[in-house]
């Protein structure tokens, strides 16, 4: 028995739900579309990568529905190109509302403030951030005016303080919490799911970079599965794995001084 109401309405029936997933050609946004599509939607996947979506896409080539639609549709563009997002949400508005849309394209580069870049860290906001925003405004408008469906933007543990190494990347995350936080209070009274997705380490490409190793390392399928769960549930936050992310989160909580010397003491950075 839960205390408390779900913060969203709970999605657990995906058979002829429409989604779209913004960053889909690796990583938890493949994973997630595969988890969705087995379990009966109909999934849009955008990426960079035209190449990656075609594979994804195979299986479901001869997969047409009775209603003429195929479960997968392949719109590839690049997230910081305002008119592309624009132009692939009027194709899918055309076929119908979404019910959900996930953000989940990103960059990683690890970086340290003796090293800086600009060029660097500019990346690293126009993927991870306001390649979010060109999606949230081609979507909350029909969102809007229908009074239904849900964003979910993935965030990550990285932008819950700041971490060495993380100089260009950690931001990035930090502000997409906020703003999902900000979404959800203006959202929810109007009938609208807004969820955070909080990633641990993934193995994907991006973090095969690290040279470290990776605490409580998951697979994108587990990831996917946290998901599903989380939205089955209603929840606003989805983090995962939980033997650490509650780790991270104690560290939100840290004074600086406690907090700086712990992470010194934890990487040796």
């Amino acid at each position: 028995m839960r205390l408390f109401p779900p913060l969203n309405p709970p999605m657990a029936d995906w058979r002829g739900k429409r989604v779209w997933i913004v960053g889909a050609s690796s990583g938890i946004g493949r994973a997630t579309a595969e988890a969705l599509l087995a379990r009966g939607a109909l999934v849009a996947v955008s990426a960079r990568q035209r190449e990656a979506l075609d594979t994804l896409a195979l299986p479901y080539a001869d997969c047409g529905r009775a209603d003429g639609l195929s479960p997968l549709t392949v719109l590839s563009l690049d997230a910081t190109d305002a008119d592309a997002v624009r132009d692939a949400h009027a194709v899918l508005a055309a076929r119908g509302p979404l019910d959900l849309v996930l953000y989940c394209a990103g960059t990683y580069q690890a970086l340290r403030a003796d090293a800086f870049s600009l060029d660097v860290m500019v990346a690293h906001q126009r993927i991870n951030y306001v390649g979010a925003l060109n999606v949230l405004a081609a979507v909350l408008p029909g969102l809007v005016a229908r009074g239904a469906g849900h964003v979910a933007l993935t965030a990550s543990v990285a932008g819950f303080r700041g971490l060495p190494q993380s100089l260009a990347y950690g931001p990035t995350k930090a502000a997409l919490t906020n703003l999902a936080e900000v979404l959800y209070t203006d959202l929810h009274r109007l009938g609208i799911g807004v969820s955070v997705v909080q990633p641990g380490f993934v193995e994907t490409p991006l973090t095969a970079q690290n040279a470290f190793r990776m605490p409580a390392l998951i697979t994108p399928a587990q990831a996917a599965d946290a998901m599903l769960a989380g939205w089955a549930r209603g929840d606003f936050e989805l983090h995962f794995p939980k033997r650490f992310t509650f780790w991270m989160k104690l560290l939100r909580i840290l004074p600086y001084r406690v907090y700086f010397a712990v992470v010194q003491r934890v990487t040796g950075l």
